[in-house]
């Protein structure tokens, strides 16, 4: 199969087509205009020599005597007198002109050619005698000469402007792709060695500069995607360690020595608890990774996220003979996310407000500065002021679960800020009694 052109050569051949379709029209426009214009002279000339030739002679009853007007030259060679289709003078010339000369002389005012002698003939009546009529004749040939030498050097002077305009367009065409195909190569090497160099042109202000800032760009999105590649995959063998370490110390356990059967309901609870936190480990984090690659954009109710989190931790609630109060939105307000993801921001905050709250905990929703602010009350112990950042790393505890809390693996809120952020949000939490975590996601 052949080899199709490159984008230069294509260009060469779009170039030198244009400018040989131009120049053919140019040059044929130029002999036509040429053509007609010695035309329209040998016209001219012939009308003034029938005039002139006419005016130069006195016709008597069968003679033809020069007037007296001022010499002309007397008769041209190619000139014909008649009268009633009777020849008076003539010229040595062939049978066949004077033959085309006395049908022109049937026609006065009409321009003949003659086919085949290079002649244009053209007859005027005498003004003493209308019935005498001049013919008078120019040869063509200089005129057809000046054609063919203004045609040859038409053809040629196009076909070496064609030339040039061919050397030139392709030195220019080479010169002005030349930093492309560097462009191109640089950015296909930094892409695999090297993903944090750029060009750094500046401003767009021509093609090639806003090639290179669109390489940039194309560069800063590779380099954005294998970071996020890298800190997917370390997050979630981090995420992992703890409840896998777990369910592996669980399983080796209950297997070192014949147990009793509640002691091995005990253990196959431990592992079903970890594997869920696992579970919903790698769930939060392949929907971070979505929301950040820019796959998991939508729309949802916020009132309808509330109550499912609610319907799915009420088990819970009940549990511990908590009170939940989540306040319906009116009217409804709209978050600018999956409700799938708001479901997976505010679940882990909200079971972290059962597990600390003594009696109560109160759900509320908003529109605040840049979103929609959605708050987790609880009336448990809180959070004091130097644990507010540090509560969000994974695998870490406040100082409130030392006070009989359930067990953990302090997961739930890391994941839960991680999410929020991925989707263009955040999770913060206040210090003081009780807790008090707010997740501010973007408005629908």
């Amino acid at each position: 199969m052949r080899r199709p052109l490159g984008v230069r050569s294509r260009l060469l051949v779009v170039v030198v087509t244009s400018v040989a379709i131009a120049l053919a029209l140019m040059t044929l426009g130029f002999n036509v205009l040429l053509a007609r214009s010695l035309s329209r002279d040998a016209d001219a000339l012939l009308r003034s020599r029938a005039a002139t030739e006419a005016g130069a002679v006195d016709v008597g009853s069968d003679r033809v005597t020069p007037s007296d007007q001022p010499d002309t030259g007397g008769l041209e060679s190619q000139a014909w007198v008649f009268r009633d289709g009777r020849a008076l003078t003539q010229p040595q010339v062939s049978a066949a002109l004077d033959r085309a000369a006395g049908s022109a002389a049937a026609t006065p005012g009409v321009v003949v050619d003659v086919p085949g002698l290079d002649t244009r003939l053209y007859a005027v009546a005498t003004g003493d005698d209308p019935s005498t009529v001049v013919v008078a004749g120019v040869s063509l040939a200089p005129y057809e000469r000046t054609k063919r030498i203004a045609l040859v050097g038409s053809l040629a002077f196009a076909g070496l402007l064609l030339l040039i305009v061919a050397l030139i367009a392709r030195w220019m065409l080479r010169a002005a792709l030349q930093p492309v195909a560097r462009m191109t190569a640089d950015a296909e090497a930094w892409s695999e060695h090297e993903p944090n160099r750029r060009f750094a042109a500046g401003e767009p202000y021509d093609e090639l500069s806003q090639l290179a800032a669109t390489l940039d760009g194309l560069l800063d999105r590779l380099a954005a995607s294998l970071r996020r590649e890298q800190r997917f995959s370390a997050e979630m063998s981090h995420e992992l360690r703890t409840p896998l370490a777990k369910v592996r110390g669980e399983a080796e356990l209950a297997l070192r020595r014949e147990r009793q059967p509640e002691e091995y309901r005990q253990a196959l609870t431990t592992i079903v608890t970890n594997t869920q936190q696992m579970t919903r480990a790698i769930e939060t984090l392949v929907a971070a990774a979505q929301q950040e690659s820019g796959l998991a954009r939508g729309r949802c109710d916020a009132g309808d996220v509330l109550a499912e989190v609610a319907d799915t931790c009420s088990a819970l609630a009940e549990r511990r003979g908590l009170q939940i109060e989540a306040k319906t939105p009116s009217p409804p307000i709209a978050l600018g996310v999956e409700a799938e993801i708001a479901v997976r921001v505010l679940q882990p905050l909200v079971e972290n407000a059962y597990a600390f709250a003594r009696g109560r905990v109160r759900l509320h929703v908003e529109r605040g500065d840049g979103g929609v602010l959605i708050t987790v009350d609880d009336d448990g112990p809180g959070v004091t002021a130097d644990e507010i950042e540090t509560i969000f790393a994974p695998g870490v505890r406040g100082s409130a679960a030392a006070a009989g809390a359930p067990a953990g693996a302090g997961l739930g809120l890391a994941l839960a800020r991680r999410l929020a952020r991925a989707a263009g949000g955040d999770v913060s939490v206040r210090p003081g009694d009780g807790g008090h975590f707010v997740a501010r996601l973007p408005a629908g």
